[in-house]
């Protein structure tokens, strides 16, 4: 057993303890009721340590408050043991089903030479997953919890439209959207209609939310910073106030506003933090001469990789896996030295592609050197690939 595996066993054991009839009192008191605001605090006290280390925090206290959270979900799941329900192992066993059936281009079925199964649509799994479920595929926008913070559902419930189709050509004609919705707002107020004004106000939201999608800045995380500043700029406000010894309440407006000032200053005067979040590598957007034989290479090659194409412009083709997206764009661009690396699954299924790409006839030059674990192609437009197995 892993080390992660044995500290969780002991975790499940010491709360056994902890419900025991030898146990603490009030642990044994609880239900779901009971833990429901434990579980909402301490879900948001992973969020409050989250931005702390993004400003250049230590990660120490979010470990812990990782295992506060963590604490509650083994508490529920004894809970659950205890009615005889479903266990911590059923828990465990749940979400790993789940991962692999929505990530077959990893842990999907294999074909007879290992090659894995192209990538199913996102939006299909997840209405097989309802049918399965409650025996019909409900709606794309089912599971965003009602319960969810408004501005994040509303980005969630944005992003499950989009992947059918529902949504915005470009960042354009979101940031349009939303200039049109400020100008309807404008018209709720100066007729002072109460629900006009709060129609319009939400129509706004929604559409801030959206463009926060388009942006990549999840618009909760960006208010709750936003509030975050606010609150330490109006601290310094009260206690700049104190040590001049002028009553809260009785300062004018512009005193307070040349101290919130000079409190945006020493924000900017700050150095930046000393830990940089991980950015995640997510797409490669590469420019090619001849973009119609790139893309008849690649509507190809594609789908031997477990890759699919996407929806794209006349001037793009792109293709994905769920995860990552490699977009080709039509522009002058020279063969690059450098070679791009997938990772082959197995030896056969290295053997099958070379088999593939040895008969093709959409351009490209396949390298057959590398041994039964790589093989190496370029496509049309000069970029070098290569097909592995195992860490390069």
């Amino acid at each position: 057993m892993s080390a992660a595996g044995e500290q969780l066993e002991r975790l499940a054991g010491i709360v056994a303890r902890l419900r025991s009839a030898d146990g603490c009192p009030w642990d044994r008191e609880q239900d779901l009721r009971s833990l429901r605001p434990y579980l909402s605090e301490e879900a948001f006290e992973v969020l409050d340590e989250m931005d702390r280390v993004a400003e250049g925090g230590p990660w120490r206290p979010l470990c812990e408050e990782l295992g506060d959270l963590l604490f509650q979900i083994v508490f529920h799941a004894r809970l659950a043991e205890e009615l005889g329900e479903f266990t911590l192992a059923d828990v465990s066993a749940s979400i790993s089903d789940k991962l692999t059936q929505r990530h077959p281009h990893v842990f999907g079925e294999r074909q007879a030479d290992g090659t894995p199964q192209p990538m199913a649509d996102w939006a299909k799994l997840k209405a097989q997953e309802r049918k399965k479920k409650t025996g019909h595929e409900g709606s794309v926008l089912d599971g965003v919890p009602t319960r969810a913070p408004a501005l994040l559902r509303a980005e969630r419930l944005t992003e499950k439209a989009s992947r059918i189709g529902f949504d915005w050509p470009d960042l354009h004609h979101v940031r349009a959207k939303l200039q049109e919705e400020l100008g309807e707002l404008d018209e709720a107020i100066a007729s002072g209609n109460r629900d006009e004004l709060e129609h319009e106000l939400g129509d706004v939201l929604l559409a801030l939310a959206n463009l926060a999608r388009f942006l990549h800045t999840p618009a909760e995380d960006a208010l709750r910073m936003a509030i975050r500043r606010f609150t330490a700029r109006f601290q310094h406000i009260e206690s700049t106030l104190r040590a001049e010894q002028v009553p809260l309440g009785e300062a004018t407006l512009e005193h307070m506003e040349r101290h919130w000032q000079t409190a945006k200053t020493k924000e900017k005067a700050l150095p930046p933090p000393t830990r940089v979040p991980r950015a995640s590598l997510i797409a490669l957007r590469l420019p090619v001469a001849d973009l119609p034989a790139q893309r008849a290479f690649w509507d190809w090659v594609a789908p031997l990789l477990g890759w699919s194409a996407e929806r794209a412009g006349p001037e793009e083709a792109v293709y994905g896996d769920g995860l990552y997206r490699i977009t080709f764009v039509a522009g002058p661009a020279a063969p690059s030295p450098a070679t791009l690396t997938f990772a082959a699954p197995s030896t056969a299924a290295v053997k099958r592609l070379r088999a593939l790409l040895e008969g093709m006839s959409v351009g490209g030059t396949l390298e057959v050197e590398g041994g039964s674990s790589r093989l190496s192609f370029q496509d049309p437009s000069g970029l070098r690939w290569e097909y592995a197995v195992g860490d390069r």
